[in-house]
């Protein structure tokens, strides 16, 4: 599983520690952010099981929907994240326009 911590913004808030990253077993995107009040888990947790974002843009999809971004990623770490996924299906790393597209999710078709 990667992990790798960026910054989430939304509904009047900011955490520098949130992550994001990609987990193998679940074959999906995932990202954590702003400690629960009550609980160890995440207050915003996406990516909890089995196919939930094969993209990137599909998961930023999602925590807009819940009143949060993450975006811009720098260009690097999108790579990184493109790249653990291809790892961990055994396809070669940012293959052609689908590479392209996840590490890119914000550019028009």
């Amino acid at each position: 599983m990667s992990r790798y911590t960026i910054t989430v913004t939304g509904q009047g808030r900011s955490d520098p520690d949130a992550v994001i990253g990609y987990d193998p077993p679940l074959r999906t995107y995932f990202l954590q952010a702003f400690p629960h009040e009550e609980t160890d888990d995440p207050a915003l947790w996406l990516g909890t099981h089995d196919h939930a974002f094969e993209t990137l843009g599909y998961l930023r999809h999602a925590a807009i929907a819940h009143g949060y971004d993450f975006m811009p990623l720098p260009p690097e770490l999108a790579a990184k994240l493109v790249d653990d996924k291809a790892a961990a299906s055994g396809r070669p790393e940012r293959d052609g326009i689908l590479g392209e597209r996840l590490k890119h999710p914000n550019q028009p078709k």
